[in-house]
């Protein structure tokens, strides 16, 4: 078998039904659209759109903010931590820092970060760094004999 003799099978695909092509196609004169009407004719684009009543979208409370400058955080849990270090995709002996964990499959894209959570169990001995931890992520890898690195907080200047 060649690559040019690769079809599908008969009747995979249906062609699409070609309207206003006469009385005998069955969807000839009006194509389907009926008779009359604002939907009979073209560019007519009514979603939402409520025969002159405030459409819903418009009539619901909005409620909430969302800042459009939103800092996304790749959220690490401990437990997932110990197991790519079980799994022989993390080395305990290195620094953990976002590359790494990003190598080893924990998340695809780093963002503005990766955050530590103190879900799960570490007895790793690993030294972490990280843009933020939890305080119980810090206790927990402090307790496995472990250290987590995180950024130096911005000095707030006094006028």
């Amino acid at each position: 078998m060649k690559l040019n003799e690769i079809a599908d099978n008969e009747g995979a695909r249906k062609g699409r039904m070609r309207v206003g092509r006469g009385i005998g196609s069955g969807k000839g004169k009006t194509a389907g659209r009926g008779v009359k009407g604002q939907k009979s004719r073209t560019g007519v684009a009514i979603k939402g759109f409520e025969g002159g009543q405030m459409p819903l979208h418009r009539r619901i409370p909005k409620r909430g903010f969302r800042p459009p400058h939103q800092k996304v955080w790749q959220v690490v849990n401990l437990g997932a931590l110990q197991k790519a270090i079980d799994d022989k995709k993390l080395d305990a002996g290195q620094v953990i820092d976002a590359a790494a964990m990003q190598a080893a499959g924990l998340f695809k894209t780093v963002g503005d970060g990766v955050r530590l959570l103190g879900k799960g169990d570490i007895t790793s001995k690993i030294e972490v760094k990280v843009a933020g931890a939890s305080a119980s992520a810090i206790a927990a890898v402090e307790k496995a004999g472990g250290k987590v690195e995180l950024p130096p907080k911005p000095v707030a200047e006094a006028a």
